[in-house]
């Protein structure tokens, strides 16, 4: 598994790369000074082989970096390691997802863990995924214990679905910012399984949403419109309704249905104005007045500017400030910074680059940790419109690009 690197701390083989054409050395040249093949030393400078400590003790003392070359193998090996648990945790849960699709039709225990499963929810707001991943898997796996064990009261089952479907929920969300569709729609359909046994419209709705979310991050749009309008149909409290119909604007936008994604996000307005109940859980569960402006922006960014783009900007700026205002706890900081890169990706719509990329300027600055995967699938989108009229050719634009470009390392 490929390690991920910011600007400021490039990957050890384009370190090594830069060192070896400072000093105009041919790969057989360096091959000849560390006694390793050219075609090797080739394959990690462009990332495709990371080697033992050895070869960069040997490429350390052949360039004279004095320990520099080997600190950064050691922290590439470092963050490797990090990626390589956290591809076998979220291997590991997927099974266990699985499994429990198989095994649905059994009854078991409920177990008093709704304040660890509302901590989790609340807690995703400001995580990175990688940890919650994990913190999902422990707690679900109590759950499991407990359902094996047999002890509960006949009128807890209901709530154990329930609670049992919301860390499906939290393991789906986790798995898709880890870019791992496949795994999010396991998770999600194990997520729908326990609803319909809990027979509760609300995760119903979340999940039918939820399941939308990964269609449409596979892009496939029409599939990801039968699921939101099937979750309609479910009567739910709080703000489950508001939110599909946002997924609904959602795939007309994606669709280029200018019409049917602005009336259906004036509904959910008008539907958010007419709110008489909460949430049962909030955090991953809710839909706050920032994430519904937050969606706005994330639709209207697919049709063909103009208007929708000018209304996208000012939707994205919106959620932005409402994220702001907010206590640490409440603010969605992934959702926020995928609304900065809205925000931009509106504004080049609308032929402003300098505004473009203040809007993007906080996202190019975030941690490797935070890097989801929307964020590197929208800010690859933002890239390639630098690349075309009416940017194609402008400096500033292609400074841009290639800060964007070098991210990865």
């Amino acid at each position: 598994m490929a390690a991920t690197h910011s600007a400021d701390h490039p990957s050890f083989g384009a370190q090594l790369r830069r060192l070896r054409a400072e000093r105009a050395w041919s790969l057989r040249d360096l091959a000849e000074r560390i006694t390793y093949n050219r075609g090797y030393i080739g394959k990690v400078e462009q990332g495709e082989k990371f080697p033992e400590r050895q070869f960069a003790e040997r490429a350390d003392q052949a360039f004279g970096t004095r320990g520099a070359l080997v600190g950064a193998w050691e922290a590439e090996a470092s963050e490797r390691h990090d990626a390589e648990r956290t591809g076998r945790l979220l291997t590991a849960s997927v099974k266990d997802s699985l499994r429990l699709l198989t095994a649905a039709e059994e009854r078991h225990d409920l177990a008093e863990i709704s304040d660890g499963v509302g901590g989790l929810a609340m807690a995703y707001l400001g995580t990175p995924p990688g940890p919650m991943l994990q913190g999902a898997v422990e707690l679900r796996g109590e759950v499991l214990q407990r359902l094996r064990e047999r002890h509960y009261r006949p009128h807890e089952l209901k709530d154990l679905y329930l609670l049992l479907g919301r860390l499906q929920g939290v393991l789906a969300y986790a798995a898709l910012d880890l870019g791992s569709a496949d795994a999010a729609m396991t998770h999600a359909q194990a997520a729908w399984t326990c609803a319909e046994h809990a027979g509760d419209n609300e995760l119903r709705a979340w999940t039918r949403g939820t399941q939308s979310l990964i269609a449409r991050f596979q892009g496939n749009y029409a599939h990801a419109l039968d699921y939101v309008h099937d979750g309609l149909r479910y009567k739910a409290r709080g703000t489950g309704r508001i939110r599909l119909l946002c997924g609904v604007a959602q795939c007309h936008a994606n669709l280029g249905d200018s019409v049917g994604a602005n009336r259906t996000l004036d509904l959910a307005q008008t539907e958010r104005e007419e709110l008489a109940t909460t949430d049962s859980v909030d955090g991953l569960f809710g839909f706050s007045v920032a994430k519904q402006h937050y969606y706005a922006g994330s639709s209207l960014i697919w049709l063909a500017g103009g208007a929708d783009a000018e209304r996208a900007a000012r939707e994205a700026e919106q959620a932005i400030t409402l994220w702001e205002k907010e206590p640490p706890e409440s603010r969605s900081l992934d959702d926020e910074a995928l609304a900065h890169v809205y925000q931009g990706t509106a504004l080049l719509q609308v032929g402003d680059l300098d505004s473009a990329t203040a809007a993007i300027r906080p996202i190019l600055d975030l941690p490797a940790d935070r890097q989801i995967s929307w964020i590197k699938k929208r800010l690859a989108r933002f890239a390639a419109m630098l690349r075309a009229d009416p940017y194609r050719g402008s400096s500033a634009a292609d400074d841009l690009y290639e800060e964007i470009r070098n991210l990865g390392g």
